[in-house]
């Protein structure tokens, strides 16, 4: 598997609304970019530092994994995600041979158009990791 960088760290917070102002006038932060991910039930913000972003989560359903996330262990890192140089497809089929188990069997769409697939987090030393990659254009 090709990991090429951080692609983002994923925050769960309960409003982007009481969120952003913190990254924004207290890190002095900008965030680029909010957007819905219907099929998550999530609402995102995007901050950039460096070659990294930070996503902000907020549940747009209580049924949502973020909302979920929140209700059991509080606003905070949700997951961490790389972005992968051979594809998400290929580095899923790498790391379930090494027996990681997916959450995702094949990439789907993500925020800021994204490909992705989650691992799950008990067998990724409890960090929940998301593989992500730009789509071919």
């Amino acid at each position: 598997m090709n990991l090429t960088h951080i692609e983002h760290l994923g925050i769960a917070v309960k409003s982007l609304d009481t969120a952003i102002p913190y990254y924004e006038n207290v890190l002095g932060l900008k965030c680029y970019a909010i957007e819905e991910v219907a099929d998550q039930k999530v609402k995102t913000a995007f901050f950039k530092i460096g070659q990294t972003k930070i996503e902000l989560l907020e549940p747009t359903s209580p049924e949502s994994a973020v909302a979920k996330f929140i209700e059991k262990k509080g606003e905070g890192i949700h997951h961490l995600a790389f972005a992968v140089g051979d594809g998400v497809a290929n580095a899923l089929a790498e790391v379930e041979a090494k027996g990681v188990q997916l959450i995702d069997k094949a990439p789907r769409k993500g925020a800021e158009g994204l490909n992705i697939a989650f691992l799950h987090p008990k067998t990724t030393c409890s960090v929940l990791t998301e593989l992500c990659e730009h789509p071919q254009e």
